[in-house]
């Protein structure tokens, strides 16, 4: 049988895991105007979000040849179908759980909000001395677009994370007993790690908040804990995305109650989104000085005036909306920014 290169393992399991990664330069198209994306990534994830509700209930062709005395073993409104066929939906995936889940909705997102985004090529951007060595994956792959998302300039990579990370996070907080700390820090070691450092020598904050706000969104799903940054009040006026409800129609023909799946709320990702986002607000930090030192000297020839946070006030609006989780999700200097 013949052996297969040690160097060629290392590098196809570096590429696979450097898949998870997309940087963007929040810098260079600082002063542009761009269309609010903001509507139109709501409508695309509400319809995928109905799409996912409909095909985690039962096929009606079946329910109608059951017979009556059969119908309390249908199992209705089956959670672990729900959060299936969403992850399949959102990500428009044939499975929930294989693949680049995050990175493949970046990609999606790119080609649906083209005419309003911005492209820039890795050589025209802030990043374009850092190495192969210093960043993989970076130069493996180009950098994600940036959208206006309700007057906040944000890299279509953060949905990605939002909706695949903030996923990972609810798993090990609903389904491997861990607390939201924990998962938090999860996020940071993953971020110094595979997903940031390791492969493309940048640790992004902005990356944490979207993570961080994913999980809020798979929670609201049912609802299963209270909303960490919502009070006492908010989060009893708090509503699922989506509910168990009756089938009246279904429970009359078949007499018996019948439920189903039914979208509750409509998903809204200005309920989510901030300035922290913004990594021109939200700063990076780099593996070492060297890469910091590149990135640095090309943003002063793309923008002299250029300092991070860009907006301190949006970095204060994060500190207070954010809390205790401040420190988890928010770069030093956005932290002590006045």
């Amino acid at each position: 049988m013949q052996k297969i290169p040690v160097v060629f393992i290392l590098i196809s399991t570096f590429t696979f895991h450097a898949g998870y990664t997309a940087e963007i330069d929040s810098v260079t198209p600082r002063k542009l105007e761009l269309d609010d994306s903001l509507e139109a990534i709501n409508e695309i994830i509400n319809q995928r979000i109905k799409e996912g509700v409909q095909k985690a209930n039962p096929q009606q062709e079946a329910d109608e040849e059951l017979d009556p005395e059969d119908i309390e073993d249908v199992k209705y409104c089956d959670e672990e179908a729900l959060y299936t066929e969403l992850r399949k939906a959102i990500f428009q995936s044939y499975t929930a759980s294989f693949g680049l889940k995050g990175y493949d909705l970046d990609t999606q997102l790119r080609e649906l909000l083209a005419r309003q985004s911005y492209s820039l090529l890795l050589n025209d951007s802030i990043y374009r001395d850092i190495n192969y060595i210093e960043g993989f994956s970076l130069n493996l792959k180009e950098l994600s677009d940036i959208v206006n998302l309700d007057d906040h300039l944000i890299g279509l990579d953060k949905i990605g994370h939002f909706f695949s990370q903030g996923w990972q996070y609810f798993e090990l907080t609903e389904f491997d007993g861990q607390t939201l700390e924990q998962a938090l820090e999860w996020g940071r070691e993953k971020e110094a790690g595979l997903f940031g450092y390791t492969t493309t020598g940048i640790f992004s904050y902005a990356d944490l908040v979207a993570n961080f706000n994913g999980w809020r969104f798979w929670n609201k799903v049912l609802l299963k804990q209270d909303d960490p940054l919502k009070g006492v009040i908010g989060n009893f006026f708090n509503r699922t995305y989506v509910s168990c409800d009756i089938q009246i129609i279904d429970s009359i023909k078949h007499g018996a109650i019948i439920r189903a799946w039914e979208v509750n709320t409509k998903f809204d990702l200005s309920d989510y989104i901030d300035g922290a986002w913004d990594e021109g607000n939200n700063c990076n930090s780099y593996a070492d000085p060297f890469i910091e030192e590149k990135v640095l000297t090309r943003i002063k020839n793309v923008d002299p005036g250029f300092h991070c946070p860009f907006e301190a006030e949006h970095c204060e609006d994060a500190n207070d909306k954010y809390g205790y989780y401040a420190k988890h999700v928010l770069h030093p200097w956005c932290l002590i920014a006045r």
